[in-house]
């Protein structure tokens, strides 16, 4: 409710108040994002098995229509997408947002996928942002241990959207004003570049 209802339709209004067209609307709406419940396995030294934890209402994406989306666009209008999923069942599940956006981009063989974010973009050991890394680049980095905890999931999403057939994905910071005109129009951007490899 908080996602597909309030924050859905702050976002939706003030995209209106701005002059463009919003229509908010969930993964449900169409069947848009097809989700399975996420399993997750914990497995300890002594257990002789992996334990699989039930998390709720929590999902991964199975497949994308885009069939709304397409026919939204056509008409100028800028679709709005809480990050909820439906089963065949008919069970909704919540999705972490990057990942919808990321799958979607990819099925929408999209040219660019930006995720704002709180921080500058992806850091090195240093502290300093890496601007523009290809993916085998991005792969060391998460073997290396450079990328880890909260930003792994946002990062596997951009590396996974341009592997999919995104062009370039860029994880920018949303804090900063006009984040996306700057990352779009100049040279320097404000974040983290990733593009394909070859």
């Amino acid at each position: 409710m908080v996602l597909g209802g309030l924050v859905n339709k702050s976002i939706v209004n003030l995209i209106n108040q701005s002059g463009g067209k919003a229509i908010g609307l969930t993964g449900k709406d169409g069947a848009q994002i097809r989700a399975r419940q996420l399993k997750v396995e914990h497995q300890s030294p002594e257990m002789t098995a992996p334990e699989i934890i039930d998390i709720g209402h929590v999902g991964e994406v199975e497949s994308i229509s885009t069939e709304l989306i397409e026919m939204l666009a056509a008409r100028d209008f800028i679709p709005v997408i809480a990050p909820i999923g439906v089963d065949a069942a008919g069970h909704s599940y919540n999705i972490n947002a990057d990942l919808v956006a990321g799958k979607i981009a990819e099925a929408l063989n999209a040219e660019k996928l930006m995720l704002l974010t709180n921080v500058a973009g992806l850091m090195n050991a240093e502290g300093e942002v890496l601007t523009g890394l290809t993916t085998t680049q991005v792969d060391a980095l998460i073997e290396d241990g450079t990328i880890y905890g909260g930003m792994l999931p946002k990062i596997r999403c951009a590396l996974d959207a341009v592997k999919g057939g995104v062009n370039s994905s860029h994880i920018i910071d949303g804090r900063v004003p006009h984040a996306v005109l700057l990352e779009i129009f100049t040279n320097a951007g404000v974040g983290t570049l990733i593009t394909d490899a070859s």
